[in-house]
């Protein structure tokens, strides 16, 4: 694990944010799309990936596994891939340095080959849960090895005669279903996974666009099973990579709490199980406006336009809302600090789990910039007083970029300046967020 270079960072109350700027490749897709494009049989060519250090790191897992991934001068990424069953144990130990997503989708691709590795990661991703999806992958057959409670460093021996399981979600969470369903692939049978709260559903638009066919059943309400059958061949295929809607997150509140702010942020994703922040901000009383609607690669895209409006309003966020937007929070609590009201959100447990305990440690932040606010176990509870806070804290960030760029943005509005401990993780999700937002007349210098 390398030690972290800290990159302290300060930002301040800026002049109207206007612009057209581009957000990288949404993080999600970008990990599926070099997944999906090593297990396929010829060549994947991906526009608009992601070059993040998290998506870095899973292109040198599956490089380290036998497949060939190289990026061009046109931007473009191409990868041959080695079949379902071409995968090969790697010579060294993987480092997922921060990447969950890496961790967990390539824990279910191993499962399904007699392939061994040995994950690890940095100080941040070796304190993360593993075992909510060690126990599906182990009653598949797969074999692990790991610390207390699941966690890295973790070695794994997949099996190439997986059973199919059916197996319930105990938490919402897209990336240990997609973990079963990568593993479902190689089975021999049909694997089903129930989710009793929709989450992102990437795998399975990708999976259907890779030409594996992916059922959906309705159970009742909001419950959905979702069926793979083992021995399905993926297809190299184009792949365009929308902008990650949850990196555009951080510039849509930023336009909102800046006064005279009037941005546009391009060829964003607009997944319906990933646009739960949009639907609440407009609820708020957020000029934001999707423009430009089309799919492509299974995934519909839009062109964002968000306008400062004046003062948003506090709302009780619904809590079936919250799996679609769990990455967003932090930076919906940055808005909720400037409006008026209270806003309450209510089964954020999953928050605790993350990059770092996100609800502690933005209730921390909160209240060391004048914020009112109250944190329960999986709650948040923000009264905004529809003034600028005050601001002026130093945020300790704990390696999580999501904190660092959060409490960045506030400073762009509050009455001081916010300062952050470290934006060095924040490359690992949005590489140029900060040269965006200068793009913009952010004003943010380091420290």
């Amino acid at each position: 694990m390398r030690p972290s270079m800290h990159q302290p960072m300060t930002s301040r109350q800026c002049q109207p944010l206007t612009g057209h700027v581009r957000i990288p490749g949404d993080k999600s897709i970008s990990h599926r799309a070099l997944m999906f494009g090593a297990l396929a049989h010829g060549e994947t060519i991906i526009s608009g990936l992601l070059e993040g250090s998290d998506v870095l790191a899973t292109a040198a897992a599956l490089s380290a596994m036998g497949a060939r991934i190289s990026s061009g001068d046109d931007g473009l990424w191409r990868v041959h891939g080695v079949g379902t069953k071409g995968l090969h144990s790697p010579d060294h130990v993987l480092d997922m340095g921060n990447s969950g997503t890496s961790t967990r989708l390539l824990a279910g691709i191993i499962a399904g080959h007699a392939v061994t590795a040995t994950f690890t990661g940095d100080a941040s991703l070796v304190k993360r849960p593993m075992g909510r999806v060690i126990t599906p992958l182990e009653q598949m057959g797969a074999v692990f090895l790991a610390r207390d409670g699941g966690k890295l460093p973790l070695a794994l021996r997949g099996s190439d005669s997986l059973k199919p399981i059916k197996y319930t979600l105990p938490v919402a969470s897209a990336q240990v279903k997609s973990a079963i369903l990568l593993a479902g692939l190689r089975a021999n049978g049909t694997t089903t996974v129930i989710e009793e709260h929709p989450t992102r559903d990437h795998t399975e638009n990708m999976l259907r666009h890779f030409g594996v066919p992916v059922r959906i059943e309705k159970i009742g309400g909001l419950v959905d099973a979702i069926h793979v059958d083992g021995g399905h061949v993926l297809q190299g295929c184009a792949v365009d990579v929308p902008g990650d809607p949850s990196s555009a997150a951080f510039l849509t509140v930023a336009a909102l709490i800046v006064p005279g702010s009037d941005i546009t942020l391009p060829h964003i994703g607009i997944n319906a199980r990933r646009i739960g922040l949009y639907d609440t901000l407009k609820e708020m009383g957020a000029d934001i406006e999707f423009k430009n609607i089309r799919t492509e690669a299974g995934e519909q895209t839009a062109d964002i336009v968000v306008r400062y409006t004046g003062t948003l309003q506090g709302i009780t966020v619904p809590p079936d809302r919250v799996p679609s937007m769990i990455d967003e929070i932090p930076i919906l609590s940055i808005a909720a600090a400037f409006a008026s009201g209270t806003t309450t959100m209510t089964n954020l447990a999953e928050l605790r789990v993350k990059e770092s305990d996100r609800l502690a440690m933005m209730a921390t932040g909160l209240d060391a910039c004048g914020v009112n606010v109250e944190a329960g176990e999986d709650s948040l509870t923000i009264h905004g007083s529809g003034h600028a806070p005050q601001g002026g804290a130093d945020i300790e960030t704990a390696l999580d970029h999501r904190i660092a760029m959060s409490f960045l943005i506030m400073g762009l509005a509050s009455t001081d300046p916010v300062s952050v401990d470290d934006t060095s993780p924040i490359t690992t999700s949005f590489p140029t967020f900060v040269k965006l937002l200068r793009d913009l007349g952010a004003d943010m210098d380091a420290c």
